[in-house]
């Protein structure tokens, strides 16, 4: 078996594991109850940033379109097909070169940037992580806007093979998924998950649909939860609570 990348997924979540307010709610578009819920929290990048030193930060399409979207499957129908991968030699070996990239399947998010312009994040590229169902004209675009791209799966993403690509072609060894709970779903269902870091603040949210950590299919009766093994807490301010769980091997006895 290739060797993949690893995997740790980190979000801030209510204490109920809910990532936005409400079904349909974009948080970047902003909303003042998530900015009033979250305004001791800062910057939530420089803490996975500080631990894991990530090569890659991995986001959904949901964090850029409606979240009312299909769940987002991990595990692409028949062999992953590979398309021809966009990797500018002059992007990619760039010196410190590291990655925010999308799984973006079906190439509906119009990204329109390369590097970010905050001096914290120099040397910081985006990355489109697509399959052979995006339409050329938007492999084009992205081709023009000289923005990497790598296509692996046929109807959308094939998120393990995607995993070794990643390793194979451009050397990541440790990716943080900050994205919503479909990418975070498909990655526990596929067993591509290695740590769970969340922030938990203390709000309850509630409601049917609002998106949570890991939104995907119920378990089959011949599926067992993913069991995890504490490797940290830390008590923050505002009685905000920080956990880190390493996935454990097999079904505990």
């Amino acid at each position: 078996m290739a060797e993949r990348a690893r995997v740790i997924t980190y979000n801030v979540a209510s204490i109920d594991g809910r990532l936005t307010v409400a079904p349909g709610v974009n948080l970047l578009a902003g909303d003042e109850r998530w900015a009033a819920m979250t305004v001791g929290v800062g910057d939530p990048y420089q803490w996975p940033r500080e631990i894991h030193d990530p090569g890659l930060f991995l986001e959904g399409s949901g964090s850029f379109l409606c979240p009312e979207l299909p769940p987002l499957h991990g595990v692409d129908p028949g062999p992953p097909g590979e398309g021809e991968h966009f990797l500018p030699h002059d992007v990619v070996t760039a010196p410190g070169r590291r990655w925010f990239a999308v799984v973006d399947g079906q190439g509906a998010v119009d990204l329109q940037f390369t590097e970010w312009p905050d001096p914290n994040w120099v040397g910081w590229h985006t990355l489109v992580l697509t399959s052979l169902a995006a339409p050329s004209e938007h492999l084009a675009v992205l081709r023009g806007r000289r923005i990497p791209y790598l296509v692996v799966g046929t109807a959308h993403v094939a998120l393990r093979r995607c995993l070794e690509v990643l390793h194979e072609l451009l050397g990541v060894r440790t990716i943080v998924s900050t994205g919503g709970g479909r990418l975070g779903g498909a990655l526990l269902r596929e067993g591509l998950v290695d740590e769970i870091d969340v922030e938990l603040m203390p709000w309850a949210i509630g409601g049917r649909g609002t998106p949570s950590l890991f939104d995907t299919q119920p378990l089959a009766p011949d599926q067992w939860p993913t069991h995890l093994r504490l490797l940290d807490q830390e008590a923050l301010p505002d009685g905000r609570v920080r956990l880190r769980y390493s996935v454990a091997d097999g079904v505990p006895a």
